[in-house]
């Protein structure tokens, strides 16, 4: 090829090259102006929206600012206004008081000028009285001197007389008075005596009791009476030399009887019973280590016994001895009367009376229920069970209310102070109350019979029949010795005949 083909061809190639890089030049400029344009938009758009934002922002800052000072100005305009308010108040209260003020002066002045005129009019009223006195003494005094010569005494001597007179009609007059004043008040306290008494004794429940003399021990056959009392007798005379009770082995059918003064051993003796009988092993050995766990057993109740009297009753502060004395009680009876319920009854009573009348009511129940403490130990100690129980309260540093109270609830003193009379009362009440005590069979009978030989024996009795509680006369009470009331009923036929005509 020639030369000037190669040159053309080349010229073309740089031409095309040349438009060819143009147009790419072209399309590079072309795609950065248009990000360049997109990007200057987008800052822009973003310059915009912070502007709004900002003047968005000062806007909010600037209408809260303008409520701020809106609000204070409201608030200082009302606090003004408010001091304005309150000071016209001030000023008007201010000029009000001056006002009374003022009118107090003036009616000072005026009560001061009426009671310089009073003063004034008193002044002149007191010298006329004393003028009036003065003429008044010397007629007074002429009279008597008149009245002397008339009646031959002198002053003293009238005086004297008149006196002596008016203190006779006085006297009569007085004594009257008294004793009308002494039936008042006598029958006011019988009434109200009986209505506290009544109250005390509605509010006061308790059970009714039974004899309790003997334990009865029941069997499971015959044979156990056999192994009861052992070959020749050894078992059961272990029994009654260790617990102190006689036992009674009769023809009753599967029964076994336990007698004994004391009530605790007796209780013992039956519990051991019990439990031999239970173990079937009956022989010395085991007999003494039955009664000591009988023995452990009964003394737990005595101890639980007793707190629960002192825990009933509220009383605080017995001596340990003086609770387990208590609790001894429970095993206790008199005339069928279990002495610890009765002890705790007394007690409740006792209080009740005093809450009434408005005595020391802890000390009331305290003297309550140690009463008749003594009859714990009346089976080992000699005395009666007052003397004993009175020891006993001294013993353990009871007051002396209290032990006046023991010595004094059956006479044995006489009863000086309220406590000491509220015990009395109290321990009648429960002791007498329906079905509070009651005697065996046989020594009631016995007094039945005795009581109708008594009524027998007064001339002019043809019969009597004894008819349950009640008192009968004084021969009774000296012959019989019985709990409770004798009631007489006297019985006379009276005939009358007359004719009509």
């Amino acid at each position: 090829m020639p030369t000037f083909v190669w040159i053309i061809i080349l010229l073309l190639l740089a031409a095309a090259g040349f438009l060819f890089g143009t147009q790419y030049r072209k399309r590079v400029a072309e795609r950065e102006i248009g990000s360049a344009e997109d990007e200057a938009k987008r800052i822009i758009n973003e310059a915009i929206k912070s502007a709004e934002s900002k003047k968005r922002e000062a806007l909010v800052e600037a209408k809260e600012e303008i409520h701020k000072n809106r609000s204070e100005f409201e608030r200082i305009h009302k606090n003004r206004s408010e001091f304005e308010r309150e000071e016209k108040l001030r000023r008007a209260e201010v000029q009000k008081q001056e006002r009374r003020l003022q009118q107090k002066e003036e009616a000072l002045d005026r009560k001061t000028d009426a009671l310089e005129k009073k003063n004034e009019n008193l002044s002149q009223k007191i010298s006329a009285v004393e003028a009036q006195q003065a003429e008044v003494q010397l007629i007074k005094k002429s009279q008597l001197e008149m009245l002397e010569k008339i009646s031959g005494f002198s002053a003293d001597e009238a005086k004297n007389y008149l006196i002596d007179n008016v203190r006779e009609d006085v006297t009569h007059e007085m004594a009257m008075k008294v004793k009308e004043v002494e039936a008042q008040y006598k029958e006011e306290a019988d009434s109200r005596a009986r209505e506290i008494i009544t109250t005390a004794i509605q509010r006061c429940a308790a059970d009714h009791t039974s004899e309790i003399t003997v334990s009865v021990v029941p069997l499971p056959n015959d044979e156990m009476k056999g192994r009861i009392i052992g070959r020749e007798g050894r078992n059961i005379r272990s029994i009654e030399t260790l617990t102190g009770c006689d036992l009674i082995i009769d023809d009753t059918p599967e029964a076994i009887t336990v007698s004994s003064f004391d009530p605790v051993r007796r209780e013992v003796a039956r519990l051991a019973l019990e439990k031999l009988i239970q173990d079937g092993r009956i022989h010395p050995a085991r007999i003494e280590e039955m009664v000591a766990k009988a023995q452990k057993e009964v003394n737990a109740t005595i101890k639980a016994e007793g707190e629960r009297a002192v825990f009933e009753t509220n009383i605080h502060g017995l001596h340990p001895e003086l609770v387990r004395l208590l609790g001894r009680m429970r095993y206790r009876t008199s005339y069928g009367q279990n002495v610890l319920n009765h002890s705790i009854e007394v007690s409740h009573i006792a209080g009740l009376l005093a809450s009434e009348l408005g005595v020391d009511v802890t000390t009331a129940k305290r003297a309550g229920l140690l009463h008749d403490i003594g009859k714990a130990i009346d089976h080992e100690v000699e005395g009666s069970h007052v003397s004993i129980g009175v020891d006993l309260a001294k013993k353990y540093h009871e007051s002396d209310a209290v032990i006046h109270a023991i010595e004094a609830h059956h006479n044995d003193v006489e009863p000086h102070t309220a406590v000491a009379c509220l015990v009395q009362a109290a321990d009648a009440i429960s002791a007498s109350r329906p079905g509070a005590r009651r005697e065996n069979i046989e020594n009631y009978v016995k007094r039945l019979e005795k009581l109708e030989e008594v009524s027998k024996s007064f001339p002019g009795i043809a019969s009597s029949y004894a008819i349950q509680a009640g008192r009968i006369a004084k021969k009774i009470e000296d012959e019989l010795t019985y709990p409770g009331q004798i009631k007489v009923h006297v019985l006379r036929e009276t005939k009358v005949v007359d004719y009509a005509k």
